[in-house]
């Protein structure tokens, strides 16, 4: 996460006191509902608003940075650990074009 999205995000919960609340189980639940809202958007048409997927991916992104934050990780490198492994398990040889699982590779 950028030290200015963190910081944002630290004031933000900091004014309200809501660190109480946002234990890494409930973030990880609110990561679960907000992404179902994000999902509903496409619930039954592909013709979407786009305003309204930004609005709800913001929520989904907000709660993963605030859970990373919480477990001390650093989200950029997560995402980069979890690429350098799912590279290894989808070679770009094998699995261009292809949306098997790694095992059926």
């Amino acid at each position: 996460m950028t030290d200015e999205a963190r910081d944002a995000l630290r004031a933000f919960v900091a004014e309200r006191d809501w660190d109480q609340f946002h234990t890494a189980e409930n973030l990880a639940k609110s990561i679960v509902i907000e992404a179902g809202e994000l999902l509903e958007v496409f619930q039954w048409s592909g013709d979407v608003d786009d305003a309204r997927v930004r609005e709800e991916l913001a929520d989904v992104l907000t709660y993963c940075l605030l859970l990373a934050d919480k477990i001390g990780a650093d989200p950029q490198a997560l995402i980069l650990e979890k690429l350098a492994t799912t590279r290894t398990k989808y070679p770009a040889d094998k699995a261009r074009g292809r949306s098997d699982k790694y095992d059926r590779l």
